[in-house]
C-alpha cells in the first residue's frame, strides 16, 4: 500500500487566531496536525502540502471581496502568514511552483525525492492553478490518500473533488478531526455528502492508532 498525506493550506494566515483570513477554530487542530506530521513520518507515508502563495496582482485577491472566489489579501508571498505553521512544516521540501515544467521531468523529481513536496497555487484549487498537482499523483501511485487542513468548504472541497478525479482508485480519508470550515454547517454537510460518496472520515487517534 502506497499511502500519502494531503496536508491542505496549513498556513498561519489560515490557522492562527490572528491570521489574515483565520479560519474559526483552526487553531484547535494543531495538536492533532502534529501528531499527523509525526505519523506520516513515522510510517513513511508521503506528505504532500498545498500552500496559497499569492502577490496583489492575483485574481483571488481584492479589498471588496465576495467571499466566494474573491478574498481580502492572505498568504502573501514571503509574510509571516504565508508560511506553514510549525505544525506542519516540511523536511527538505521539493517546492513545484505554478509555472510550466516538462511533465516527465517533474514527475522524475517527485521520485527521486527524499523529502517532501509542496505545491504552491495562487488560487483556491490546487488542481485548477498548479499544473503540477495531477502529475505528482501520477508519479506517487497512491492507494490511499490522507486528507486534513483547512478550509473544509474552500480548499480541502477543492482538494478532495481534485483527488477524487485524478486518483480514481485510490481510497479517500479524511480526518474528521483535522480540518476546520469556515461555515461548520457547510462543513458537517460535507462530511456527510464523503462519507456518502465512499470516503472514509475517520479521526486522528483512529488513523494513527
Amino acid at each position: 500500500m502506497t499511502v500519502i498525506c494531503w496536508d491542505v493550506d496549513t498556513q498561519v494566515d489560515f490557522i492562527h487566531h490572528d491570521g489574515a483570513l483565520a479560519v474559526p477554530g483552526a487553531e484547535a487542530i494543531l495538536p492533532r496536525l502534529e501528531t499527523l506530521t509525526a505519523w506520516a513520518r513515522r510510517t513513511g507515508a508521503q506528505i504532500v502540502a498545498t500552500a496559497d502563495d499569492h502577490d496583489i496582482g492575483h485574481a483571488e485577491i481584492t479589498a471588496n471581496p465576495d467571499w466566494k472566489t474573491t478574498f481580502p489579501p492572505h498568504c502573501m508571498r514571503d509574510t509571516p502568514g504565508q508560511r506553514r505553521v510549525a505544525a506542519t512544516a516540511l523536511v527538505s521540501p521539493l517546492i513545484l511552483q505554478p509555472v510550466p515544467l516538462p511533465a516527465a521531468a517533474v514527475a522524475d523529481a517527485v521520485v527521486a525525492h527524499n523529502g517532501e513536496v509542496l505545491l504552491n497555487k495562487p488560487g483556491t484549487d490546487v488542481f485548477r492553478w498548479n499544473p503540477h498537482a495531477a502529475t505528482v499523483l501520477s508519479a506517487l501511485r497512491p492507494t490511499r490518500i490522507v486528507v486534513y487542513g483547512v478550509a473544509t468548504d474552500v480548499c480541502v472541497r477543492a482538494a478532495v473533488d481534485g483527488l477524487a478525479r485524478h486518483a480514481p482508485g485510490a481510497e479517500l480519508v479524511i480526518v474528521a478531526d483535522a480540518v476546520r470550515a469556515i461555515d461548520a454547517a457547510a462543513g458537517d454537510a460535507l462530511l456527510e455528502e464523503w462519507r456518502k460518496r465512499g470516503c472514509r472520515i475517520t479521526t486522528t487517534a483512529e488513523l494513527t492508532g
